[in-house]
């Protein structure tokens, strides 16, 4: 296989430019110099075809490229400079295509590793340096900023840390870390700045831990044939009989040249990647972006899905999913003065619920004596009345001691969703009621998942870093196989290679704890629109619209496009054929050949662009 896009675009040029000036010149009359240009414009592509069939026999592959090397060679080598150029161009011309079907397949792990901290704020000697991340030290104590991303691992030192672990755990609400405990490098601080002990270099950390597992799983992952390539023995084998008995039997190496020519597997070539490009334009048209016609091809033919919990089959943020009030309250009115008061707070809870009042078109109070307590709610007055919100225990710490409704209170706050935050709202000294937050299945999911079933996938399994008690609430009443949580990045990629053994695999994550397994799946789909780079940057398919339901026309383009691509290349076999008998019994001269197989190329492409238009 040519190196590169840029190689097969300057090699179309030999053979192209060569026929034209070739038949010019024989149209002004310079007949002797007609067979050396069209010989010439042909060398350079034997010579590379040559180079890539040495490179392939070396990796033990046995290609179609085989043929048109012969066919070429044997052409050159009788006098049939003509046929050659015409299948240098064709094969140049198919190799092209197939570059272009593949122009998005890299793996490069830019976008990781661009999201790992360069440098580090680290306290020494009563100041502050920025240092790069190589030289922290155990023990460093280390200064996250808002909005930054934790370089090591380590414990909080100073201050209250609030870090949004969802791209490595999978848990949707940010986390609370107060003195002592451990955050993990790779979150990211959704709260205020606050100090860190490192506990380890960033070298060891689990974020570094994540890039390595990401490599390791695409250097291991198992390269898939081109889907011509898996006809090439069986035809290689039926064209080398047919030439060698056209040859033997008539003692005329000529017809043996034709047999090669008419071969030249040019329908196979062409036909596979045209179909391929076209049912990559058109999952584009959907906002699915494949990267390469491998991709593609290996999705038609997907057998186990194996999806991630938060921000794929959920919307991966906290939002209000219940309001309770109490007597004398409405729920707007719960809202309201939960998110007039929490104005005050840059708490990532607190501005969910300014948001959520928002949306209802809430009218809100300018909060003041505002007091609040970080990690736990925050009080002050609202329209003037003493309010409160935060935790049920933080807010119910503020209410009179009233035995039987306090215990009743506590009762009603501990019943919630598995995975939930509960907020609670007091005005005065009574408890005005409850917010539940939580992260809710996209909609339509049950749906979606039947839809998966009839595209002949036959086993669906949940992975997700968050709990098991979160991870089978979620799912209950879905049409999943197993649910597998708690799981590091690397028992995600475990978990994925465990499924191959009912065939092909696809993942499909958001976070960068799923990047190894997107990585080492046959099929890897990642969020694109809302997820981690990293993940997008693994995987083979990105979805460019927050949508999980695109999963279904991606799978239905690539089997219609793979069934196209089929269907030519039993065109492209069966006429390819015929041809060769017809050149063994020399009804077909090489130039002849050539010019069939010429319009043989049209006629499966023609076929292979209606991936474009067909209904899936």
């Amino acid at each position: 296989m040519f190196a590169d896009v840029p190689i097969r675009r300057f090699l179309i040029g030999f053979p192209a430019i060569g026929i034209a000036t070739g038949f010019a010149l024989r149209f002004a009359g310079f007949v002797a110099w007609t067979n050396w240009v069209w010989a010439l414009s042909t060398v350079p592509v034997l010579f590379v075809l040559i180079l890539d069939i040495w490179r392939s026999l070396a990796r033990g592959d046995f290609g179609l490229d085989i043929i048109a090397a012969l066919s070429m060679a044997a052409a050159l080598s009788f006098g049939q400079e003509l046929a050659a150029a015409v299948v240098a161009l064709m094969y140049a011309g198919g190799q092209y295509l197939e570059a272009f079907a593949e122009g998005h397949a890299s793996r490069e792990m830019t976008a990781l590793l661009s999201r790992v901290p360069r440098t580090a704020m680290r306290h020494r000697d009563g100041q502050l340096e920025e240092i790069g991340i190589d030289l922290i030290a155990v023990g460093d104590r280390l200064l996250v900023r808002q909005g930054e991303v934790v370089p090591a691992d380590g414990t909080v030192f100073a201050g209250l840390a609030v870090v949004d672990q969802s791209a490595l755990t999978g848990e949707s609400i940010p986390q609370q870390r107060k003195l002592g405990e451990p955050v993990m490098s790779g979150s990211t601080n959704a709260g205020e700045a606050f100090d860190l002990t490192a506990l380890r270099p960033a070298s060891q950390s689990t974020y570094a831990g994540i890039v390595r597992l990401v490599e390791a799983a695409q250097r291991s992952k198992a390269p898939i044939a081109r889907l011509a390539d898996r006809f090439s023995l069986v035809f290689l084998a039926l064209t080398l009989c047919i030439a060698a008995f056209a040859w033997f039997w008539t003692y005329d190496p000529i017809r043996a040249v034709a047999v090669l020519v008419v071969a030249t597997p040019c329908p196979l070539i062409l036909a596979v990647p045209v179909a391929i490009v076209s049912g990559l334009s058109r999952a584009a048209r959907h906002g699915i972006l494949v990267k390469g016609g491998k991709a593609l091809e290996t999705m038609a033919r997907i057998r186990s899905l194996v999806v991630d919990k938060t921000g794929t089959l959920t919307d991966g943020r906290a939002k209000v999913v219940s309001v309770s009030a109490e007597q004398g309250f409405s729920q707007d009115e719960v809202i309201r003065i939960g998110a007039s008061l929490d104005q005050a707070s840059k708490h990532i809870i607190a501005q969910t619920l300014v948001a959520e009042a928002r949306d209802r078109g809430l009218l809100l109070s300018v909060p003041t004596d505002v007091i609040e307590t970080p990690g736990d709610g925050i009080c002050g007055k609202v329209s003037g009345l003493r309010a409160a919100v935060g935790s049920a225990g933080f807010v119910l710490s503020r209410l009179p001691p009233m035995a039987d409704e306090s215990s009743e209170q506590k009762r009603s706050a501990s019943k919630h969703p598995p995975g939930a935050i509960v907020v609670a709202v007091a005005v005065g000294e009574r408890l005005a009621g409850q917010i539940i937050l939580a992260d809710e299945l996209r909609t339509g999911i049950a749906q979606l998942l039947d839809k998966i079933r009839r595209l002949e996938v036959e086993r669906i399994v949940l992975a997700t870093g968050d709990r098991k008690d979160v991870a089978e609430t979620v799912t209950l009443g879905l049409a999943i196989d197993a649910v597998r949580a708690e799981l590091t990045p690397d028992k995600k990629v475990v978990v994925v290679l465990s499924e191959r053994k009912a065939g092909p695999v696809m993942m499909v994550g958001d976070g960068v704890n799923d990047a190894p397994a997107l990585a080492a799946a046959d099929v890897g789909v990642a969020m694109g629109a809302k997820g981690a780079a990293a993940s997008a940057e693994a995987a083979d398919v990105v979805l460019l619209v927050d949508q999980l339901d695109r999963i279904v026309p991606a799978i239905e383009i690539a089997k219609r496009a793979r069934f196209i691509a089929l269907e030519s290349v039993y065109i492209g076999i069966g006429f390819s054929t015929i041809g060769m008998v017809a050149a063994a019994f020399g009804y077909l001269t090489p130039v002849q050949g050539a010019l069939l197989q010429e319009a043989l190329d049209v006629a499966v492409i023609l076929n292979a662009l209606r991936v474009l238009w067909d209904p899936v």
